[in-house]
Formats: C-alpha cells, structure tokens, sequence
C-alpha cells in the first residue's frame, strides 16, 4: 500500500485560502509569524481563520529567531497544534514550548542534514529547504535533492521551490512523509489560487502512485 503524502500549505494569510486547501486535502494550514516575511499574518487574523478552518486540520506556526515573548503571545492566542523554527533556535527553546515541533534544515547553507538533525533529537520531524540559515524560503527555488541523507532516519516534509511541475517527481524520488508549499501555489506573496492548490494536490496524488504516472 502506498504512503499518502501529507501536505501543508504555508503563508496562509487569507480565511479562503484555508478553506480551499482544507477542502482540498491539506493536512496542516501554516502561519508566518515572522514579520519581516511578505507572508506573516497578523495575530488577529490567524485566529479568525483558524476558526474557520474544519476538523482534522492541524495549525502550525512558523518562526525564525523570535522573542520568547512573541511566541508566548502566539501560544496563549492561537494555540497552534505544532510549531516550525526556522532560526539557530537551539534545541532546548524549541523543547520549552512543551508542543510538537519541525525545525528546518536550511540545506542552502548545511553540510549534512544528518549531522543538523542529530541535533534536535526531540524534533517531530524535520523541513528540509532551500533556504540559508538564518533566512525564510520563499525564493521559489529548489536544492540539489541527492544531499539527502539515505536513510534520513526522520520524518521528512520537503520545501523549496516545491509546485505541481516537479512535486510527483520529488514524491516518487525521495517519498518524503510531506511536502510544504508555499510560493507554488501563489498568485502574490501570501494570495494563493485555489485551482493552483487543486492542481498541485492532483500531482502529490500522482506521485503517490493513486493515478498512473505514465
């Protein structure tokens, strides 16, 4: 039996946008609570969306190098189900929290994501991007996929220029536990387009094998 591909759908500024990935299939709706992103949402909107969000749909919130009392006004407010660091938070910030948490392996600027990952033992799983450290994606730009470690002992949720032209193959290569897509599914900086979110969950489909990929 083949594995689903789990999906989440970040820089979610948008109540619709949601909405549509929901109804689409998104396992997780991603926040950017870093402000100098062009994606960041206010506080208050992410809760308003999250109220509109239906069951079974997990909320992450994403920072980079925040102030423990950013994320501390994020946790009281939204009460994200898994947070997503993105900075040189060390392990211990991000265990402190006491809520699941990604941490992303900026392969832009990383050796061995391996060696990274051993890092953060009590990491739920690990966001592999195209990013450099100390820096959001976004760029739309893929990495060179053979620096991943095989077997990468961990569970592995693929960014980085990921969108419906490449994410079958990127399944059907590396089978990641999820993708993360952003920029792929945009019409502007944190404006998605629901058909482009369709199309791009019509292509994980495929690269999970649930359609023929010939």
């Amino acid at each position: 039996m083949n594995q689903r591909t789990r999906v989440k759908i970040c820089g979610i500024t948008r109540a619709q946008d949601a909405i549509c990935a929901a109804d689409t299939g998104a396992d997780s709706i991603g926040f950017v609570f870093h402000q100098p992103s062009a994606r960041a949402v206010e506080l208050e909107r992410a809760l308003e969306i999250r109220r509109q969000i239906p069951p079974f749909v997990t909320v992450t919130a994403l920072f980079l190098d925040e102030t423990e009392d950013w994320i501390a006004q994020v946790m009281q407010c939204l009460r994200p189900d898994c947070l997503q660091f993105h900075g040189s938070e060390s392990p211990e910030f991000c265990e402190s929290w006491a809520v699941p948490y990604i941490k992303a392996i900026p392969m832009g600027s990383t050796g061995n994501a391996a060696d990274y990952a051993a890092l953060y033992p009590s990491a739920q799983g690990f966001l592999l991007d195209s990013n450099v450290a100390g820096r959001l994606g976004g760029s739309g730009d893929t990495f060179d996929w053979s620096r991943i470690p095989a077997p990468f002992d961990h569970p592995l949720i693929l960014a980085g220029g990921i969108n419906s032209s490449n994410v079958a193959e990127a399944i059907t290569r590396i089978r990641p536990w999820g993708v993360d897509v952003s920029t792929g599914v945009e019409v502007s900086k944190g404006v998605k387009d629901c058909g482009l979110i369709e199309q791009f969950f019509r292509e994980v489909r495929r690269g999970d094998g649930y359609h023929d990929n010939h």
